[in-house]
């Protein structure tokens, strides 16, 4: 293909370079008289020569659309037999010039350069102009009529009119060569101005119809110099003429491998042009034959008509100017539809027709699922024009990724996708460039943020819905998998997820029918084994699978959202039940109940006003309420930090779960308002006896003994977590632990169960009293 680029303009250099040696050869014959006249009639058939290489190369290249290929023929043709007529002249003029005067030109000269300009223009005649229907064809012909008209009027009147006429005759030949030029020339002006932008070039065609004009050159020429113009003529007007033919081919082959350039049709402003150009021959007329009452009256009407002109010009352009307005705003309603109105990406609708074009074509289709990791959170704790900013600078950040590899697209919230439509091996290059840029904070709130990437590949045959599930179901997975990763869809891949998700919609029904129900784990003294306190475990009996572990459930709720609501349900419930045993059983319930609070709780403003609604409803007094967080929930910005003060200064005691577990425990604890820290149950398991490996049983010690120092030192409860048999408790009793939970001591079970262990254990205290 790059051959095809370059090849029409080395033949348009080699006729530029002919015909500038053709003006320097006049120049220099007209100062000196050096050389033979001859010589000036060869810059014509050797451009011509040219032009019908050039013409045979781009045979080859229109050969696959007929109207284009009929054009080329024809021209073809035209070249072929101008040439040879100009070929003639020039042996003609080297046999038989006398000094500086050439012969005239021979009647089988004529005939050949004739039926050359006759071909040329029934190339430019059959080039077909595109009409709307009968009415439109009428109204296209009436114009094109009077464009011919008005422009043949002034061309006859000071061109052919006064060589008919002239005292010296003209050869009729000569003037039917001329005349045949003049009207090629007009014709491919009516022509071109109502040409479509279709498989025949305007710029072709105009360009083509130019070269009637070098018989305007002759003409002039003629006049000065006699008979046909002579040595000038063909030394500085008709080497033009394979010029522009080659430049000709070259429009016409840039059109034809697609570098054309969109042109405006003139078709609407010919007719008045044309009418201005009677005008001319009119005047002339005037002036020069009619008595002053005439010229008087005949230059009112040429005013008229020019006026008329100017007032359908201005008509012209105004309804130009309301069509272009017209357009622009097609134009942006278009893009409003096709496109997001936040961020400026397209939008699912554009998506999915982009995705169903290229599946139609037989392109592959990769698509990239790419979903912001906790979006929810920064729009609850910081805002949601934060929120928007974010979303903004993250399409920016998908624009700059994808490249001229992808279209970027926004499907809704903070859902963004990108389509590649080719190779498969390019959406995992895409996708870790899209996680490496979120390794940086963005937006001009500078916020770190992650994102899961789902990418699935469809080929052609395939549904657009189909490969849209799949990433769907692979972005899901880069979820499940840790989030801030990319998945690609494999086959076997669809059954765990969709089981996942259909999770979600299955907890919201759970809700709605009251399926879900707080167990209690208590917390017990290590001396007395007396129940101190409980912890409150969340439990879901469902209808056809029974009990369903938190660790199965609770991630799908924080991935939907549902966890604020369950976490209320257990808040209040946990509360209310509270309450009822402090009120039944009096000192011998328990002193307080602990509710796991997760990070998404923590960011909802609303969450203190929840626990404080959830106390002052169920009558529980702060001191008895005990929320347990995570050293991940706890470390979450300033929302988080003004919560858990809030609650602190309400009397609600904070506790640090987990504790030990993570990198800035100690640090935390004195930005943090913590009443209880629990030690993790990592440190508790194997801290009897390690036969395998002793010195981690010494570690584990060690850091339950700096745990319950630490404790002590500021203040604090420590609760021993996940006490699984007596070995354990002894030990832990003997570094300093008072409090303790886990399965040896109590099992988490339902409150009916719960009420029955406090009524045995106040009967109990009752009979040892």
């Amino acid at each position: 293909m790059a051959e095809d680029g370059r090849a029409p303009l080395r033949y348009v250099w080699i006729v530029a370079g002919l015909v500038l040696s053709c003006w320097v050869w006049f120049a220099v014959w007209r100062t000196s008289g050096a050389g033979s006249v001859a010589i000036g009639y060869l810059g014509v058939p050797l451009g011509g020569a040219v032009s019908i290489v050039a013409l045979c190369r781009l045979w080859r290249v229109v050969r696959g659309d007929v109207h284009a290929r009929r054009f080329c023929r024809m021209l073809l043709i035209g070249a072929s037999f101008m040439t040879v007529g100009y070929l003639l002249m020039a042996v003609n003029a080297f046999l038989y010039s006398e000094g500086d005067n050439p012969p005239d030109m021979s009647l089988l000269s004529a005939a050949c350069v004739a039926l050359g300009f006759a071909s040329a223009m029934w190339a430019v005649g059959r080039v077909p102009v595109d009409t709307a229907g009968r009415a439109e064809r009428r109204r296209m012909n009436l114009d094109r009529t009077i464009a011919f008209l008005g422009c043949a009027t002034p061309l006859w009147q000071f061109g052919l009119a006064p060589m008919i006429t002239a005292t010296e005759r003209w050869s009729t030949h000569t003037l039917g060569l001329i005349g045949l030029a003049f009207l090629l020339s007009v014709a491919g002006m009516t022509k071109v101005a109502y040409l479509s932008d279709g498989p025949v070039d305007r710029a072709a065609l105009r360009l083509v119809a130019a070269i009637g004009l070098t018989a305007a050159g002759v003409a002039v020429l003629a006049t000065t110099y006699g008979g046909d113009g002579g040595p000038p003529s063909q030394a500085l007007v008709l080497p033009l003429g394979p010029m522009l033919l080659v430049l000709a081919v070259r429009a016409q082959w840039n059109a034809t491998i697609g570098h054309r350039r969109t042109s405006r049709r003139s078709s609407q402003l010919l007719p008045y042009l044309a009418v201005a150009a009677v005008d001319l021959p009119v005047v002339a007329i005037a002036v020069g034959e009619l008595r002053w009452p005439g010229r008087i009256a005949l230059g009112a009407a040429v005013v008229v008509s020019v006026l008329v002109i100017v007032r359908q010009f201005l008509a012209f352009r105004d309804n130009a100017v309301l069509l272009r307005n017209i357009r622009a705003h097609e134009e942006r309603l278009q893009h409003e539809v096709s496109h997001d109105g936040l961020t400026g990406l397209a939008n699912r609708a554009m998506f999915r027709g982009r995705m169903q074009d290229a599946l139609a074509r037989g392109e592959s289709v990769t698509v990239l699922l790419v979903d912001l990791d906790d979006f929810k959170t920064v729009n609850d704790s910081l805002g949601h024009d934060v929120g928007d900013h974010l979303l903004v600078s993250l399409a920016a950040m998908l624009r700059e990724q994808a490249g001229a590899d992808g279209l970027p697209v926004r499907i809704g919230g903070d859902e963004f996708a990108v389509l590649l439509v080719g190779g498969t091996t390019l959406g995992e290059t895409v996708a870790q460039r899209v996680l490496d840029a979120l390794t940086e904070p963005i937006s001009e709130h500078r916020l770190l943020v992650q994102a899961s990437v789902g990418i699935a590949t469809a080929e052609p045959g395939a549904s657009v819905d189909s490969l849209l599930r799949e990433a769907d179901v692979a972005m899901y997975a880069a979820k499940q998998r840790g989030k801030a990763a990319y998945v690609r869809f494999v086959s076997g891949m669809a059954q765990p997820v969709t089981a996942h998700m259909r999770l979600g919609g299955e907890l919201r029904r759970a809700l709605e029918n009251r399926e879900f129900e707080v167990f209690y784990q208590p917390i017990m003294d290590l001396g007395t084994n007396k129940l101190v306190g409980t912890e409150a475990l969340v439990r879901w009996n469902h209808p056809e699978r029974g009990l369903v572990s938190p660790g199965e459930f609770v991630p799908a709720a924080e991935r939907t959202g549902l966890i604020m609501e369950l976490g209320r349900y257990v808040l209040r419930e946990a509360c209310r039940q509270t309450a009822a045993w402090l009120a039944e059983f009096g000192p011998d319930a328990p002193r307080h109940v602990a509710v796991n609070v997760s990070a998404r709780q923590l960011h909802d403003p609303g969450f203190v006003g929840d626990v404080r609604d959830a106390l002052g409803d169920t009558g529980l007094t702060p001191d008895h309420l005990v929320l347990e967080l995570t050293e991940s929930a706890v470390l979450r910005g300033n929302q988080v930090s003004r919560a858990l003060h809030d609650l602190d200064g309400a009397g609600v005691r904070l506790a640090l779960d987990d504790f030990g577990t993570g990198e800035s425990s100690l640090s935390l604890l004195r930005a943090f308002p913590a009443a209880i820290v629990k030690l993790d149950k990592s440190f508790v398991d194997g801290l009897e006896f390690d036969e395998v490996d002793p010195a981690r049983r010494d570690a584990r010690q060690a850091v339950a003994r700096a745990v319950i120092q630490l404790a002590g030192a500021l203040g604090l409860e420590a609760v021993a977590e996940g006490i699984e048999n007596e070995a354990q408790a002894e030990q832990l009793r003997a570094l300093g632990y008072v409090y303790g939970q886990g399965y040896h001591l109590a099992m988490p079970m339902s409150a009916g169960k719960m009420t029955d262990l406090l009524t045995e254990q106040r009967r109990a205290v009752t009979a040892a009293g």
